[in-house]
């Protein structure tokens, strides 16, 4: 007689035929791992429950003891329940009638201009004068700003990706794992160009280089890391004192990428392009 089938093992098998239709599935990998692992620690049989669901559900490790957060948890399972039922068919389907809806869409920080300098006017300031630190944080900002790139595809490139004789910007492997290229501004080259000279000061190329990279102690060399950029940008922000126009808590650095396709969609309205095609355009550059 087989064993039987282990929550655990359903949900890899999901991810599995998940990442073969090119979904990546980082945040809803961690979730449902660690929801298959709080189920079978209760040694549980047969067909899930709503209760055990939203128990789940509440088990935030952040603290954040609010509804809407259990409702984006709860949320994370239907698509991997969904899979489940062709296996356990009584299972029930999580809906909104355990913590309500999920909030929607919320209203990102659009950067003005003046922000968007004095962001990397302070960053520029992070270290002594042509220090690499101040200039990696300067290039990483501005080139978000400038091609809407995602803070992780930013941080992915390595050197060999950015072809500055060109002035192309090669992201690869990103979201349904297709890549694309990014032309880039002539004064985004110079950027770019000036921060890859500081940085061969320091670091000898090789073939996998990141672009951007840490710049103190045993981190020098080696990739920047999203908390690095985090602490980095919001020491930035308290410095400049901005005013949240946002939805979220505060501006963040992701905010410069929907400033750039904010911006991108007004320069095309006020040439009187068709902003239907110009859409599809954008989406596929972004």
């Amino acid at each position: 007689m087989n064993a039987p089938i282990t929550l655990q093992t359903h949900v890899q098998d999901y991810l599995a035929e998940r990442r073969r239709l090119g979904f990546q599935l980082k945040h809803p990998r961690l979730a449902l791992m660690d929801f298959a692992r709080y189920v079978d620690s209760l040694d549980w049989a047969g067909p899930l429950t709503l209760d055990v669901m939203s128990d789940w559900a509440r088990l935030d490790k952040q603290g954040r003891h609010k509804s809407e957060t259990w409702a984006r948890r709860f949320k994370l399972l239907r698509p991997f329940i969904r899979y489940l039922q062709q296996f356990e068919p009584a299972t029930p389907m999580p809906d909104e009638s355990v913590f309500g809806p999920v909030p929607g869409w919320q209203m990102p920080h659009i950067y003005q201009d003046q922000e968007i300098i004095d962001l990397l006017a302070a960053a520029r300031h992070l270290g002594a004068e042509g220090s690499l630190r101040a200039a990696t944080y300067e290039t990483l900002f501005g080139l978000i700003a400038s091609t809407g790139l995602r803070v992780s595809e930013a941080t992915h490139l390595l050197d060999a990706d950015v072809d500055l004789v060109q002035g192309l910007v090669t992201v690869r492997q990103t979201k349904f794992n297709k890549s694309r290229q990014l032309p880039l501004h002539p004064s985004v080259i110079d950027a770019l160009l000036h921060y890859r000279t500081l940085r061969r000061q320091q670091v000898q190329d090789h073939a996998n280089l990141p672009f951007f990279i840490g710049t103190r102690g045993q981190r020098l060399g080696k990739p920047l890391g999203p908390r690095q950029i985090d602490r980095v940008f919001t020491t930035l922000r308290k410095q400049l004192g901005w005013i949240n126009r946002s939805a979220h808590y505060a501006p963040r650095v992701h905010d410069l990428r929907h400033t750039f396709a904010v911006r991108r969609v007004l320069l095309w309205h006020s040439q009187g392009t068709d902003i239907d095609q110009a859409m599809l355009a954008l989406s596929t550059y972004m």
